[in-house]
This record gives structure tokens, C-alpha cells and sequence, in this order.
């Protein structure tokens, strides 16, 4: 049992998070600026904090194994932030929701940089993709970052899928997807069998 912090527990890939690591018996620490969003569950306390502030956030992470943020991007926390309070706390992990943007789909090429993204999604993924860029500069923290394929969205808990590193994953008919129940099952994985230290892996159908 490890006592987990999850910042924006109440999005869709945080809430489904918790959910698989409460399920698990781990207990988790839910921090978000509008904590009333997320059900009260066993196992479950939740904070009310503006986590893009390291001096705010490093308080709340203290006596956590793992801190898990599942926040936007674009207006979430950065990965200087995050680095900055897990260290000042004391947390030895961090794993990180990402994007599907910044894989490749071609050696040297990013999805995002095809010309089949959508606009709409790229200043999200851009973002993504230096906030990765960053952990990877990062000297003597334990991060992982796990990208989900193309198609991210609530569906079927299934608990069959695939896993890969820096390259995107696509199934027999050519789509990308993964539902947020699976990448759920995929990061706590990860957290109680740690396989991939310092790096950024995907999961995909």
C-alpha cells in the first residue's frame, strides 16, 4: 500500500486514476482547486489548493510515495513546479498523464508535427511535449511519463492492451486508441512495478 497524490483528480484521466489505485488499496490524496467535483470515496482525501505553486504544493505532497498529475498542460503545473515541490517534500516518484503529440509516427517525426493534427489540439500537446522535454533535463528525480494513444477517451475497463515507448501504437485497422479505464490500469502498473524510470512509454490497443 503506498499513499499516492494525484493532482486533478477531478478530470477524467485523474478520477479514473484514483479510482484504479483505490480499488487497489493505495491511498490517495486528491488535490484540485474545486475538490467538491470528486466523489468521497474510502481511502480517499482530497484537498483544495492551486497546484501550479511549488510553495503551495510542496506542504501538501510531504509524506507521499507518489505524485501523480493528471492536470492540463496549458495553464496546469509545469514540470519545474513539479520537480521543485516533490523535492522539497520528499516524494521519491513522479508520474506524469501525457499526450499522445509528441509520438512518432515516423523516425524523427511527431504526430503533432504531421499535417493531419488537429489545430485545435496543438497548443495542448505542444505544451505536453516540453513539459516532457523538461523531465528529461532533470538530474536525480524518478519520473515516468505515459502517453496514451491518439483516441483518448472514457470507455470499457478491459484490462488487455499493448505497451511501447517513444513510438505510437496503432492496432490492425490502423487507429490509435486507448480508454481512460486502461491507461488507468497501465499507470498503477507502473507505480507498483515500476519499469520504466526516467522514461516516457505508451499504451495503446
Amino acid at each position: 500500500m503506498s499513499n499516492i497524490a494525484i493532482l486533478g483528480i477531478t478530470g477524467n484521466a485523474g478520477s479514473r486514476i484514483a479510482a484504479e489505485l483505490l480499488a487497489r488499496g493505495h491511498r490517495v490524496t486528491g488535490i484540485a482547486r474545486d475538490p467538491s467535483k470528486a466523489p468521497a470515496r474510502a481511502g480517499l482525501t482530497l484537498v483544495a489548493a492551486d497546484a501550479t505553486q511549488a510553495a503551495t504544493l510542496a506542504p501538501l505532497l510531504e509524506g507521499h510515495d507518489v505524485v501523480v498529475s493528471a492536470t492540463r498542460f496549458v495553464g496546469g503545473i509545469d514540470a519545474a513546479t513539479l520537480v521543485a515541490a516533490a523535492r522539497q517534500a520528499g516524494v521519491p516518484r513522479i508520474a506524469v498523464v501525457g499526450g499522445a503529440g509528441s509520438l512518432e509516427v515516423a523516425p524523427g517525426v511527431a504526430l503533432i508535427d504531421t499535417p493531419q493534427f488537429p489545430e485545435a489540439y496543438k497548443a495542448e500537446a505542444g505544451a505536453g511535449r516540453v513539459f516532457l522535454q523538461a523531465l528529461r533535463g532533470e538530474q536525480g528525480v524518478d519520473w515516468t511519463f505515459l502517453s496514451p494513444s491518439a483516441l483518448f477517451a472514457p470507455g470499457e475497463r478491459t484490462g488487455k492492451f499493448r505497451l511501447g515507448g517513444d513510438q505510437l501504437l496503432v492496432d490492425a485497422q490502423g487507429n490509435s486508441h486507448i480508454s481512460m479505464e486502461d491507461f488507468a490500469i497501465a499507470l498503477a502498473d507502473e507505480i507498483e512495478r515500476p519499469q520504466h524510470a526516467r522514461q516516457r512509454f505508451t499504451v495503446g490497443y
